[in-house]
């Protein structure tokens, strides 16, 4: 799927970018942001360009990129405007970014041709020409002996693909737009990409999948680390997808050391709050269906309980209303330590928009991608052979850290009814990417699933496939397979903050 785990420039760039923002704010005094107009130059030096037709145009977008990793919004292209524009106000540890989060830096934009089904060179201009006879519109003509499409006739129906022996015709679509589960990008006047923000979903396979690395979600990178700098505790709270994602050298055993090197007070897994989670579902699941609700969805993807609540309204009570993972971590911390902050470390641009919700604002400060935290230890020069091993206090189950890869929220939730209720029957549906999910609750809604208790995951292969992800997925789905037998117990019933949860849950 895409490009997930392969090494690109792009991931280069956004690192160098994060990592120049995470300097930029660890060596910040009071007022003085000159040093933002010098990183363009550091992260693209010299006169010659490495990637684009200029010098200049690769300057320009990384100044955009800065912008939106400061969670700053992007500047008209049309007006002058420093750098550091709105700076000032953004540097505080209280700022949420403005929406939107998911943008597009136009002039990075290839205007990709979006759905054109074109015949490349290699056509052998055959005698048969079957791609003419099946074509219902007379599209395809003979030019120097090769066939051609008349881009005013197509319908793009695809006809001339399939019957093509060689298999030279190919549909070009636009990448971002393939990757949309929403259907949520079109294009502007000049043909680039635009986000149509009523549909989006804020998942951020856009971005995840882009080749000129035109898509980026606005991140709190600054105001995170103005937070560990001053005199309030902060707290990590670790989402269960970041097993492997850091590399080899950085072992489960090493990730307490190496959030407290970055100036973190301590480390909280999430799998916590993914097994209360996983006990309010079971609980749920069993008071409600049948009886009150035809089927249940499990509730901690925020990209996928919005496209199910927008595109279901007839099903949104379907959808569970347990709190997720994130935000009873977040709450756990805060009852624990009060006045503290809390920052969730994650794989994903929903949760981001999630945590910006007012209900929720209180519970979680800061959200940050695995990508974003790579370039933390990056600035912070971190050397994870040179950490020492201490051992992150958590009584997470195998079940709760289990919860980033798909299927696995429903097997919690399956695991945890068999204690509670074990003559009860549990059907399962599980759905990744929001595509798919939709065909799920098509599904559901015609009421073929009834009885059944429904997971969807906005991104491939679960949480592991999720925007702010470093790894390739089946490589991520072993190293969470791994952490999960290093837990001392295997199921969310077993967990010790069972007895809090419904002071949690006020």
């Amino acid at each position: 799927m895409g490009m997930r785990g392969i090494h690109t420039s792009i991931n280069d760039i956004r690192k160098k970018v994060f990592a120049e923002v995470a300097r930029l704010s660890y060596n910040y005094k009071e007022g003085d942001l000159s040093e933002m107009e010098k990183i363009p130059y550091r992260i693209i030096p010299g006169e010659v360009s490495t990637y684009r037709e200029s010098v200049f145009l690769e300057r320009a977008i990384v100044k955009e990129r800065m912008r939106l990793a400061m969670g700053l919004p992007l500047r008209d292209v049309t007006e002058h405007a420093p750098v550091s524009t709105g700076a000032e106000e953004c540097v505080h540890p209280e700022k949420y970014y403005q929406p939107p989060l998911i943008n597009i830096i136009k002039f990075a934009c290839h205007a990709c041709p979006d759905n054109q089904v074109v015949i490349t060179d290699q056509c052998q201009g055959c005698l048969a020409q079957p791609c003419r006879q099946v074509c219902p519109k007379d599209a395809i003509y003979m030019k120097r002996g090769q066939a051609h499409i008349d881009p005013e006739k197509c319908v793009k129906c695809g006809k001339c693909m399939g019957v093509c022996q060689y298999g030279v015709i190919l549909r070009m679509q636009r990448p971002c737009a393939v990757a949309c589960g929403m259907k949520a990008i079109r294009s502007d006047e000049y043909g680039r990409a635009d986000i149509d923000q009523e549909k989006c979903v804020s998942c951020g396979m856009c971005l995840a999948n882009c080749p000129f690395g035109a898509i980026a979600d606005k991140a709190q990178i600054f105001q995170c680390i103005q937070a560990l700098r001053s005199d309030t505790p902060v707290y990590a709270a670790i989402a269960p997808a970041i097993a492997g994602q850091f590399g080899r050298d950085l072992s489960p055993e090493k990730m307490r050391a190496a959030f407290l090197a970055l100036g973190f007070t301590d480390v909280v897994e999430v799998a916590i709050g993914a097994d209360l989670c996983t006990l309010e579902e079971a609980k749920d699941f069993l008071s409600e269906v049948p009886e009150k609700l035809p089927f249940m969805g499990t509730s901690c993807c925020p990209a996928w309980s919005v496209m199910a609540k927008r595109e279901f309204p007839q099903h949104a009570e379907c959808i569970s209303m347990a709190l997720t993972p994130m935000v009873l971590t977040g709450r756990l911390i805060k009852k624990e330590h009060p006045g503290c902050k809390v920052a969730f470390i994650g794989p994903c641009a929903a949760k981001k928009l999630e945590a910006s919700r007012r209900s929720i604002r209180s519970d979680v400060d800061f959200v940050l991608t695995f990508e974003e935290v790579m370039g933390m230890f990056e600035a912070r020069e971190v050397d994870f052979t040179a950490l020492e091993e201490m051992k992150i206090p958590s009584s997470a189950s195998a079940d709760g850290r289990g919860f980033s890869v798909s299927g696995g929220v429903a097997q919690a939730v399956v695991n945890c009814i068999r204690e509670l209720a074990p003559e009860r029957e549990v059907h399962v549906e599980h759905a990744e990417g929001l595509d798919e999910c939709r065909k799920m609750l098509m599904r559901a809604k015609a009421g073929r699933l009834n009885g059944y208790l429904l997971e969807g995951m906005a991104c491939p292969g679960g949480c592991i496939g999720g925007a702010g992800t470093v790894e390739l997925i089946p490589k991520a789905a072993q190293e969470v397979e791994k952490v999960k037998k290093l837990s001392e117990k295997a199921h969310a019933y077993e967990s010790t903050y069972e007895s809090i949860l419904s002071q949690l849950e006020e």
